[in-house]
C-alpha cells in the first residue's frame, strides 16, 4: 500500500532536479502522477526514471492558455486533481545595481504570477481532501546578495500560502509549502563556487540536500498523514535558518 493510492497527482515542473523526485516519489507511492516541462527532451528523459503510472505533459506553465490546456486535459483523461505540486521556477543572479525590468519580470512570471493562476485552473477539479505543495525556498526568510528578486518571489508565494489556506479551509483543501535550503541540483550547480562554499559551511548537518529529501517533505504534506497541517512551511534546509 503506498500513501497516494488511487490518487490523481500533478507535479508542475516535475521532470528534472527537486520536480523529478517528487515526480518519482509519487508515483512509486500509487498516484497517478501527471508532469509537465515545456522540454519535450526533459519529460522523454523523466519518463524513463520514473516508476508507477506517470503521464508526461508538455507546457509552458509561465503562460495562462497553457496552465488552462493542462487543466482541460486532466479533467478528460483523470476527472479530477487530488494533489497539485507547484514547482516550476527559476532563479538568476543579479544584484540591485543590475537588476533589469526584464529579470524582474521573468523572475515574477514564472515563480508567482504562474502558481497563482495555476491554482485557479485547478481549483475546479479539486475536491474536499485535496492538498496543493508550493515549492517555496528558504531564501524567503534569508537574505543571500544577488539573489533578491528570487527572494522577494519565494516570500510572496509563502505569503499566499497563508491566504489561500484561509480561503480554501472551507473547501476542504489544505495548502502547505515545502522549503528546500541549498539542494545539489542544477540550480545549485549553476551557482558559484564561493556561494557553494559558504551555503555548505553555514548548514548544521554540513552538507547540501538531495532533491529525494525534499521529495520526502512533499509526499508528507501531500498525503493523508498530514491531515491536520494547514498553511505550514517545512523547512528542508540540514538546519540552516533553524538553528
Amino acid at each position: 500500500m503506498g500513501n497516494l493510492d488511487n490518487k490523481v497527482a500533478v507535479v508542475l515542473g516535475g521532470a528534472k532536479g527537486i520536480g523529478l523526485a517528487i515526480s518519482q516519489r509519487f508515483a512509486s507511492e500509487g498516484a497517478t502522477t501527471w508532469f509537465t516541462s515545456r522540454r519535450e527532451e526533459e519529460l522523454v528523459a523523466a519518463d524513463g526514471k520514473i516508476s508507477g503510472t506517470r503521464i508526461p505533459l508538455r507546457a509552458d506553465v509561465s503562460q495562462l492558455s497553457e496552465l488552462t490546456r493542462i487543466m482541460q486535459t486532466i479533467q478528460a483523461e483523470s476527472g479530477r486533481i487530488d494533489v497539485l505540486v507547484i514547482n516550476a521556477g527559476m532563479s538568476e543572479y543579479a544584484t540591485i545595481d543590475d537588476i533589469s525590468a526584464a529579470h524582474f519580470e521573468q523572475i515574477f512570471s514564472l515563480n508567482v504570477r504562474s502558481p497563482v493562476f495555476a491554482l485557479q485552473a485547478a481549483l475546479p477539479l479539486m475536491k474536499p481532501g485535496a492538498s496543493v505543495v508550493l515549492v517555496g525556498s528558504i531564501a524567503d526568510v534569508i537574505g543571500t546578495q544577488g539573489y533578491g528578486v528570487y527572494s522577494a518571489s519565494k516570500a510572496a508565494l509563502r505569503s499566499f500560502a497563508r491566504t489561500w489556506t484561509r480561503e480554501l479551509s472551507a473547501r476542504g483543501i489544505r495548502i502547505n509549502v515545502v522549503a528546500p535550503g541549498p539542494v545539489d541540483t542544477e540550480m545549485m550547480a549553476a551557482a558559484s563556487e564561493e556561494l557553494r562554499r559558504g551555503l555548505t559551511d553555514a548548514i548544521p548537518l554540513g552538507r547540501l540536500g538531495k532533491p529525494d529529501e525534499v521529495a520526502s517533505a512533499a509526499l508528507f504534506l501531500a498525503s493523508d498523514e498530514s491531515s491536520y497541517i494547514a498553511g505550514a512551511e517545512i523547512c528542508v534546509d540540514g538546519g540552516l535558518t533553524q538553528v
